[in-house]
């Protein structure tokens, strides 16, 4: 199986701290990770530096064999799509506009979009249901809709390395699996790589192939969610009282109240 991603020995410093130390992990085509940890251990630096938006103090990133830092800016936004926490909307963009935005790579510096730029977000939109809301301001759907955007604009992309970055942590219940379910049914329809960044354990779980747990920058675990999800690494990187017990799909993390 081919290797879309390769971390080695990653450093990276913010403001003199050194927030990564050391990060390695390699990940094959068409698998879904998901990198969990308490805060402060450096997940969300760990995907900033994956998608190129920060420069490593040292180590090598590596997409598809080639290092990041031989691609140019419109060629790693072909190879690798970011759907931030808190994505930045324009006020007044409507939901075409902004998923026309992840066509970006593919226009030239004084062009305009072509007819096979408007052909792939009108495809995107019908694959994300989202035709109804083409012509809608962003500011005027629900949470899970604009989500839904959100995702839109990264595939309208065409890249084949997704990073998401706690892509449920403002939703409810039924719009995270809503959400969750609509990635996984992506990754296998069109052959989507997913790296993803996320603070609820039980749904980590259920969702990726392996996850890789990180505590003071470095990587403390990786495997199955069975292997990772245990009693004595949560508490050990956690500083949690934590139950995990067999959900049938997988392990489920219950917290224990002090008594």
């Amino acid at each position: 199986m081919s290797e879309v991603l390769r971390v080695q020995d990653l450093h990276v410093t913010l403001d003199g701290q050194e927030i990564l130390r050391g990060v390695e992990l390699a990940v094959p085509a068409g698998e879904w990770l998901t990198i969990i940890g308490p805060n402060g251990a450096g997940k969300s630096t760990l995907l900033s530096a994956v998608g190129g938006l920060l420069r490593p103090a040292s180590g090598e990133i590596a997409l598809h064999g080639t290092p990041i830092g031989r691609l140019r800016r419109r060629e790693r936004a072909r190879a690798v799509a970011t759907v931030a926490q808190d994505p930045v909307v324009p006020a007044g963009m409507t939901v075409t506009d902004y998923v026309l935005l992840g066509r970006t790579p593919f226009i030239s510096a004084l062009g305009r979009e072509s007819a096979a730029d408007l052909d792939a977000v009108a495809d995107v939109l019908t694959r994300l249901d989202l035709t109804a809301f083409a012509d809608r301001e962003l500011a005027t759907l629900s949470g899970g809709e604009r989500q839904r955007v959100f995702l839109a604009r990264a595939l309208a992309q065409e890249a084949k390395l997704l990073l998401l970055d706690e892509p449920t942590s403002a939703l409810d219940v039924g719009h995270q699996q809503e959400v969750l379910d609509l990635v996984d049914q992506l990754r296998r329809s069109v052959g989507l790589t997913v790296v993803a960044t996320m603070h609820d354990l039980s749904l980590a779980g259920l969702y990726a192939d392996r996850l890789l747990l990180m505590a003071q920058g470095r990587v403390a675990a990786v495997g199955t969610a069975e292997q990772v999800l245990t009693e004595e690494l949560l508490s050990r990187h956690y500083r949690a009282r934590v139950r995990v017990i067999d959900g049938g799909d997988g392990p489920l993390v219950v917290p224990v109240r002090a008594r």
